[in-house]
C-alpha cells in the first residue's frame, strides 16, 4: 500500500510548469536581444565558449531535482508488511433495498438516500465488527464481501443506485438467503443481518428465510423505510411519475406489517425509518448486544518512508549539474586545435 503522509505539499508541484514557462520565456527574450546585436550565427562564432545546450540541461536537471525534493517533502511511504491481528467483535450484513420504489420521495431526500446515510453512519458506529452490504430488488448479489475495511465499505455505498439490478422486484427472502452464506466460517461469533426495505415484498418466503437464518444463530432486523401513506415513484430525469398499464400513477407503500413479521421471525427488532436518527441508533444497540468474539483481520500496521532512494536522485542530480559548465571547457577547445594542426 502507498501514501504520502504529507500529502498537500505536491500542491507545490503547480510551480514547476510556471518556472519552466519562466524559463523559455527568458530564453526568447535573450535570444531576442542578441539579433540586435548582429547575425545570431556571427555571434556564435565571435563567443565560441558559449554553449547553446548546456544551460538547457543543468536547469532541467535542477527543475527535476526540485520536484523530487516536494514528492520528498510529502513523504511517500510504503506499508511494510500485513499483519494478522486479533478484534473482538460481530460480524454484520447489511442488505439494501434497491428496487426502484425505493426512489419515492416520502422521506428526503427519498428512501434510498436516506438508506445509504444511516448504511454510513451505521458503519461509523462499528468498533472492531466486519461488515458485508448486499443489494437486492427482484433478485439479490454481494455489494462487498464481508470486512473490517470501513473505507471500502464507505466507498462501495456511494456507488449504490437501482441500476445495479435490472430485473425489478423485492426479493426480501434472496436477500436473506444470500446473507446467510456471506458470513465467515468462524464460530461463536454474533451475527446479523439488516435488512432496509419498504417492505414491498414481490416474492414471498421472507418470513420463512428469516427464520432459517435463526436457526444457524443468525439475528434478522429490520428498517422500514417510506410511509403508510405512499408516495409516487419518480422517473429519473423526468418529472413524471411510474404508472401502471392502465396509465395510473403507482403509489409505493411502507408495508410495515410484512417487516414485523419478518423481525419478529428472524428474533430482531422492527424499526421504522424517519428524518431523525433514532432508528440508526436504535439497531446500533442491538449490533452491540450481539456476541463478540476474537475476529481476525489481516491490517498494514506500520509504513516505512521512502525517502533513501529520491535523496540519493536528488543528490545525483545535483552533482551532475555541478559538473556539467555552462560554457565549452577552453581546456578541450585548445585540444581540438592543436590535433587539426
Amino acid at each position: 500500500m502507498f501514501r504520502f503522509e504529507e500529502p498537500t505539499y505536491l500542491y507545490l508541484l503547480l510551480l514547476l510548469p510556471l518556472a519552466a514557462a519562466f524559463y523559455h520565456y527568458s530564453n526568447y527574450l535573450r535570444r531576442k536581444a542578441i539579433r540586435k546585436f548582429g547575425d545570431p550565427e556571427l555571434m556564435a562564432q565571435l563567443m565560441p565558449d558559449v554553449s547553446k545546450y548546456r544551460p538547457d540541461i543543468k536547469f532541467w536537471l535542477v527543475l527535476v531535482a526540485i520536484g523530487l525534493a516536494v514528492i520528498l517533502l510529502a513523504r511517500p511511504q510504503f506499508g511494510s508488511k500485513m499483519e494478522t491481528i486479533r478484534r473482538s467483535g460481530a460480524e454484520v450484513i447489511i442488505a439494501l433495498d434497491i428496487s426502484n420504489s425505493m426512489l419515492a420521495q416520502d422521506i428526503q431526500p427519498n428512501r434510498l438516500e436516506r438508506a445509504k446515510r444511516i448504511i454510513s453512519r451505521l458503519v461509523d458506529e462499528l468498533e472492531n465488527d466486519k461488515v458485508g452490504m448486499i443489494v437486492f430488488a427482484g433478485d439479490a448479489f454481494i455489494q462487498l464481501p464481508i470486512t473490517s475495511d470501513y473505507i471500502s465499505a464507505k466507498m462501495f455505498l456511494e456507488s449504490i443506485d437501482p441500476s445495479l439490478i435490472t430485473k425489478q422486484g423485492t426479493a426480501i427472502a434472496a436477500a436473506i438467503n444470500l446473507g446467510v452464506r456471506s458470513f465467515t466460517p468462524q464460530e461463536d461469533v454474533g451475527r446479523t443481518i439488516i435488512i432496509i426495505t419498504d417492505g414491498e415484498d414481490h416474492e414471498g418466503d421472507a418470513m420463512q428465510a428469516a427464520r432459517d437464518a435463526v436457526s444457524k444463530g443468525i439475528q434478522v432486523n429490520v428498517m422500514g423505510i417510506g410511509s403508510p401513506e405512499g408516495a409516487p415513484i419518480p422517473i429519473e430525469g423526468t418529472n413524471d411519475f411510474r404508472r401502471d398499464r392502465e396509465g395510473n400513477v403507482v403509489v409505493t407503500r411502507l408495508d410495515e406489517t410484512m417487516c414485523k413479521e419478518i423481525a419478529q421471525s428472524g428474533n430482531g427488532i422492527y424499526v421504522r425509518v424517519d428524518n431523525s436518527n433514532a432508528a440508526q441508533r436504535a439497531i446500533t444497540q442491538e449490533i452491540n448486544k450481539l456476541a463478540k468474539a476474537d475476529i481476525e483481520t489481516q491490517v498494514y500496521t506500520e509504513y516505512n518512508e521512502q525517502f533513501q532512494v529520491i535523496a540519493w536522485m536528488i543528490l545525483l542530480l545535483l552533482l551532475v549539474d555541478l559538473l556539467i559548465l555552462e560554457r565549452r571547457n577552453p581546456l578541450f577547445r585548445n585540444i581540438r586545435l592543436f590535433s587539426n594542426k
